[in-house]
């Protein structure tokens, strides 16, 4: 995965349109050559290079593709179209793309602007979420147990020197630091300066950086803390506890499972896999990884995550708190967030992963429905959260059976 693009021939989509909400709905989206760009190029590069779209491409009868999903026909199309209607006039958030599954049947299936079928879409911190699920299949398959959750971290890492680190590093757990409780504070800036010369912490070096850098760990400090050191020590530990590298691991034991084999996935400066944001999926498999949500950790019938894992990966291990966003109402697990629904009186759990300017995986089991989520929006989450639960949801609730 370093900076290596996987299957990337961009074939466009050509599938007719159903909807009749815009007259401007486009039939076919338009079609891209790789030749066009330079040779090192990203995602990011491909969507800047392409531009927007000139017309949307919506369909609430999906075509069938060879990605491991049925296709069938939304239930509602009055509410779906109007659904449509609202999100080009403006009343949402500016997306990319919007699809819904339910029971992993793909129902509904739109691209605006930037969004395209087959091009995957950057991550921001949805990609947190993969990391953690990636420890899951860890456990699943016995390089780590959940005991080994709450393990000093430090023991994961035989090579450093333990000498001269600060105060009670010893007492951070991967329990911690997948649910941003590390208590680690490092200093505004010096990871910036650590990343201009990065074999200075290359592979266990950035442990050895963080622990000897950091204020002192305490029990006041052990707090819900939203930071990407966190995220980077998960990655570190997955590396330390698998037989092959955690680049490897991930792409053959997560990604190849999920029938994953269009998508960027980008390198840190210590040589490990991107973990706090910088991955690119296709909205169609950003639905597999809502299906592991979902289905508790299962793919086509297989358990691909630990179960157990999974309880606690969508629980409520940590409150989520912010200076400037108002998380009322939200949990957080390991590196996913939660949040209650309500139709009439109804109450639904939703599992999200969740990344900045809105790439949303939103899982909800007790309805068997997935709504993922690509934009552009800062602070589009929220809005997508009480779109979900106002105009979605009712669809599939229990209430409207």
């Amino acid at each position: 995965m370093k900076n290596v693009i996987i299957s990337i021939f961009l074939l466009g989509f050509c599938s007719s349109a159903m909807s009749n909400v815009a007259e401007a709905e486009a039939s076919t989206p338009p079609r891209f050559t790789l030749s066009d760009i330079e040779k090192d190029f990203t995602y990011i590069d491909i969507e800047r290079a392409m531009g927007k779209l000139e017309a949307p491409y919506y369909t609430h009868q999906p075509e069938k593709k060879l990605d491991g999903f049925t296709v069938g026909e939304y239930p509602n199309k009055k509410s779906i179209e109007a659904l449509v209607k609202a999100v080009l006039n403006g009343e949402h958030p500016a997306y990319d793309s919007l699809l819904i599954a339910h029971k992993n049947t793909l129902l509904f299936e739109s691209y605006f602007a930037f969004g395209r079928v087959d091009l995957p879409h950057y991550q921001a911190s949805a990609s947190k979420t993969y990391t953690a699920l990636a420890v899951g299949r860890a456990i699943q398959l016995g390089y780590l147990t959940m005991d080994d959750l709450h393990k000093p971290i430090v023991s994961f890492f035989p090579e450093i020197d333990t000498n001269g680190l600060a105060k009670g590093v010893e007492k951070i757990t991967l329990d911690h630091t997948l649910s941003m409780r590390s208590g680690l504070r490092i200093a505004d800036g010096l990871e910036e300066q650590w990343e201009k010369t990065p074999e200075l912490i290359a592979g266990q070096n950035l442990a050895l950086a963080y622990f000897k850098h950091t204020e002192a760990v305490t029990a006041d400090s052990q707090i819900y803390h939203y930071q990407s050191t966190d995220p980077r020590l998960t990655m570190l530990v997955l590396d330390a506890a698998v037989p092959v590298s955690a680049e490897d691991f991930i792409q053959t034991e997560v990604l190849n499972k999920l029938g994953i084999n269009q998508y960027h996935w980008e390198q840190h400066q210590s040589g490990l896999p991107r973990s706090a944001y910088g991955t690119s999926m296709t909205s169609r498999d950003m639905l597999k990884w809502g299906s592991l949500l979902m289905q508790n950790g299962k793919w086509k019938g297989e358990q691909l995550i630990s179960p157990e894992f999974m309880q606690r990966a969508t629980g409520s291990v940590a409150i989520p708190t912010d200076d400037k966003w108002d998380y009322t109402g939200y949990q957080y697990g390991y590196f996913t967030w939660g949040k209650t629904l309500r139709v009439e009186d109804m109450h639904y759990k939703a599992h999200m992963a969740w990344g900045g300017g809105t790439q949303m995986v939103i899982a909800i089991p007790e309805a068997e429905l997935v709504v993922v989520v690509t934009a552009r929006a800062r602070a589009g989450g929220f809005d997508t959260m009480d779109l979900v639960e106002q105009k979605i949801l009712p669809s599939f609730s229990l209430t409207s059976s």
